[in-house]
């Protein structure tokens, strides 16, 4: 009888701490559990919301945030004064360039509402790395901001090769994915197209006499559009026709009917004259090159 009392005693009290744990596990509905970060707003964030967030709804990101990146690569954040002259130089050299050759609405409609920066270049396996890439239309990834000072002191060459051909190119892409491209590109070379092994022998090399821009150009057709887009844009005159003259009477007749094709694409779908754009590139890129825009300045006007 009093084993039963006790037994009985303890199954009440058990009974009392699960009713209070059930009690202690109810939400607090006046609380929110997902926790926003609390970072105080620098004059780096006041400018770019000035310059990007207000005018185009578009988010440049340079501080790290691993879901935005590819989890394959060893990826490390952006230098923060890398961030800046970057931002600076996207700003002037893409987004006001189409500002001035296609107008605002074009470039608040179309251009890509994220930029996602990191320090580092993504390497592969063969022995390539990756410059950028864009995502369903809304998102450029760049990489290397933090070889940025060196590019600068090489000019603009380098500036194309490693950051502002890749933006174009990219920017390309989003405009396919906008507005498909003629399908007659993809009939000019259609059969030496050779996907990944655009970076081994024998196609690493030789690839303007068999109607390409680039090596990168043989992998696809839409590599190849994206291509030729953005080196005509970014080479200058002299460059450009250095490398029709490499390519040989049968490779620059390739070439010249792929841009032709790229140059119908722009003006019939966009009303963009592919010249007066590369024009006013050529002009931005010089006056960069020459000192004569401030990089650093983070007045918001």
């Amino acid at each position: 009888m009093k084993f039963n009392k006790i037994l009985s005693f303890a199954l009440m009290a058990v009974s009392a701490i699960a009713f209070t744990a059930c009690e202690s596990d109810d939400p607090d509905t006046g609380k929110s559990v997902i926790v926003t970060g609390n970072t105080v707003k620098n004059d780096f964030d006041k400018w770019l919301e000035a310059n990007y967030n207000k005018p185009y709804n578009i988010d440049f990101k340079y501080r790290y945030e691993d879901i935005e990146g590819d989890f394959d690569y060893y990826l490390v954040p952006a230098r923060y004064e890398d961030a800046i002259t970057m931002a600076h130089l996207v700003k002037y050299l893409c987004v006001e360039t189409y500002n001035e050759v296609a107008g605002v609405d074009f470039t608040r409609q179309y251009f890509p509402k994220m930029f996602y920066t990191v320090g580092e270049w993504e390497y592969k396996n063969n022995g390539t790395f990756i410059l950028g890439t864009a995502e369903g239309g809304r998102k450029i990834f760049l990489a290397g901001l933090n070889y940025l000072p060196q590019c600068l002191e090489m000019g603009a060459d380098a500036m194309n090769y490693y950051y502002f051909k890749t933006i174009h190119h990219e920017f390309t892409h989003i405009l396919n994915q906008t507005r498909p491209m003629p399908s007659a590109f993809q009939t000019v070379t259609y059969d030496s197209y050779v996907a990944d092994l655009w970076s081994e022998p024998p196609y690493n090399s030789g690839f303007e006499a068999r109607g390409y821009v680039s090596s990168y150009a043989q992998h696809s057709y839409t590599e190849d559009f994206a291509e030729v887009m953005s080196i005509y844009i970014t080479y200058d005159e002299a460059s450009w026709n250095e490398l029709i003259t490499t390519a040989g009477a049968s490779g620059a007749d390739l070439i010249n009917q792929k841009l032709d094709l790229v140059k119908e694409y722009l003006y019939t779908t966009f009303n963009i004259d592919i010249d007066e754009l590369r024009s006013v590139i050529q002009r931005r890129q010089k006056e960069v090159m020459s000192g004569n825009v401030d990089l650093s300045d983070l007045t918001v006007k």
